[in-house]
């Protein structure tokens, strides 16, 4: 008698496992939400000024915001998805030498669609690697207050189109609950302009391409 209650208990423990560490399947649909971190090149634009080159210099912070992520699967390998996010905001440094000052403050979303495939593991760990395309728009473009003073005006960032990179894991806690990690590159260039005394048109071109950060919990449905 113990043994078979022995037995049926290993049983179910391996039907258990068996169960959480089962593929993902063609319809289903995850919703994930946590944290996601933006952290552009580190890399210094050249400011120009009536295309002259200024000798400053800008750079763009990171910046850390809710990260939102949707996923649609067409089989166990296969599945499309959309990265969301609340805005994104990030100080504009100004390089002069060897000083550093805000210069000023740009908001954007990255909305970014993958392709992405799922490595068959048998296991609660499911990596995955993901290709796909974004297009950032930015908006709030504002001289921090000492610049608009000393004539600096008419900030704007065009819009950005180009591609993306992500490699990242599941890890199931159960049948519908998991833990992501992801890391994505995403190519995201822009061409800042602006006005400084109402009539010297100043320009830089901004390398943003920034890796992605996302640490999330999910919900399959």
């Amino acid at each position: 008698m113990k043994k078979n209650l022995i037995s049926l208990a290993l049983v179910s423990l391996l039907a258990s496992n068996a169960a959480i560490a089962a593929s993902y399947q063609e319809g289903d649909f995850v919703v994930r939400g946590g944290a996601t971190m933006v952290a552009p090149d580190d890399g210094k634009a050249g400011v120009y000024l009536d295309g002259t080159n200024s000798g400053l210099e800008v750079s763009v912070d990171d910046n850390t915001q809710l990260g939102l992520n949707f996923v649609y699967f067409f089989d166990r390998n296969w599945a499309v998805e959309v990265l969301a996010a609340t805005p994104f905001t990030h100080d504009v440094q100004l390089h002069a030498g060897n000083e550093e000052t805000t210069l000023a403050e740009v908001t954007h979303l990255p909305p970014t669609v993958s392709a992405i495939y799922y490595f068959n593991t048998g296991s609660k760990f499911k990596p995955y690697v993901g290709a796909g395309l974004n297009y950032t728009v930015f908006f709030d473009e504002e001289f921090q207050s000492g610049f608009e003073e000393a004539g600096f005006s008419d900030l704007e960032l065009d819009g950005s189109f180009g591609f993306a990179l992500q490699v990242g894991a599941d890890y199931q806690l159960n049948d519908k609950w998991h833990v992501n990690a992801s890391a994505r590159y995403i190519d995201i260039g822009t061409e800042a302009n602006f006005l400084v005394a109402d009539s010297i048109k100043g320009t830089a071109d901004v390398d943003v391409d920034p890796m992605v950060f996302s640490l999330m919990l999910g919900y399959k449905f």
